[in-house]
């Protein structure tokens, strides 16, 4: 598994280890047969991974438990570096100073603060669900949580578009826990996106979580593309829904749906 160094390989790639550390591991093990007691077998074991440890220090390379955070840590770094740099060439670029006091620490702000509003890259529906999916056989009426609170960015001109989303769902002998329904909401409208897809992938979710007999989601939105820019209409909202299973078959099952949100 290869990553870059980590800084305490680093400091350790120019020593080398003692021969006499060495030789001491390699008589410990030896001098073990099959005969020694439990005590000597977890001493053997302890000295086996001392020398791995010291060998793999002495070499330049973490053991392989230790390289997976340090790679996600090296990583994370790598982003904002590379992030940071980015903004200060924008900041040139619309005619700004980068080294001016208000604007010293505000590239790696916003390298965070996109990092954040992108989280959802990281993350899944099933993740985010964590097993909350309980069996409920009782309960065949619609199930809604609205007005659910989104922030999203458009992969258009990455700029925001906040709004609401509207869920509503029929168990069929699963139910989801309610709060996963705003996190699922959460987890999709964290990443670049437009609000046709972003409705129809918290549609999906709901559907492979609890396989229910119909699930509806309507969101309700500001895109700030059309307020801060082109057409510059403050007031525009823009509309999407997706229905499943017996919402998109029973009209009267998805006109209760709609009723129950606009109420």
């Amino acid at each position: 598994m290869s990553s870059s160094p980590s800084p305490v390989a680093e400091l350790s790639s120019g020593s080398t280890v003692s021969s006499k550390t060495s030789n001491a591991d390699d008589d410990a093990i030896k001098t073990s047969t099959p005969n020694d007691n439990v005590e000597d077998s977890e001493e053997v074991e302890r000295t086996m991974k001392r020398k791995r440890l010291s060998q793999s220090t002495a070499t330049g390379r973490m053991p392989e438990y230790c390289q997976a955070a340090n790679a996600d840590a090296d990583m994370e770094e790598e982003r904002l570096t590379q992030m940071t740099s980015a903004c200060k060439t924008i900041l040139k670029c619309i005619g700004e100073d980068p080294n001016r006091e208000g604007l010293l620490k505000t590239p790696e702000r916003w390298a965070k603060a996109l990092l954040f509003m992108t989280s959802g890259y990281s993350l899944s529906a099933e993740q985010v669900l964590n097993e909350a999916v309980f069996t409920e056989d009782s309960h065949k009426e619609i199930v809604v949580v609205k007005d659910i609170d989104i922030h999203s960015m458009c992969e258009h001109h990455m700029v925001p578009f906040t709004g609401k989303v509207h869920v509503g769902y029929i168990p069929n002998g699963k139910i989801i826990g309610l709060s996963k329904i705003a996190r699922i909401a959460e987890v999709f409208s964290r990443r670049l996106q437009v609000q046709e897809r972003l409705t129809r992938q918290i549609v999906d979710a709901i559907v492979d979580a609890v396989e229910p007999l119909g699930v509806g989601v309507v969101i309700e939105s500001s895109h700030f593309c059309m307020v801060m820019r082109g057409v510059q209409k403050v007031g525009a909202r823009t509309v999407t829904s997706c229905v499943r299973g017996c919402f998109e078959s029973n009209p009267k099952k998805r006109q209760e749906f709609f009723n129950i949100i606009n109420r």
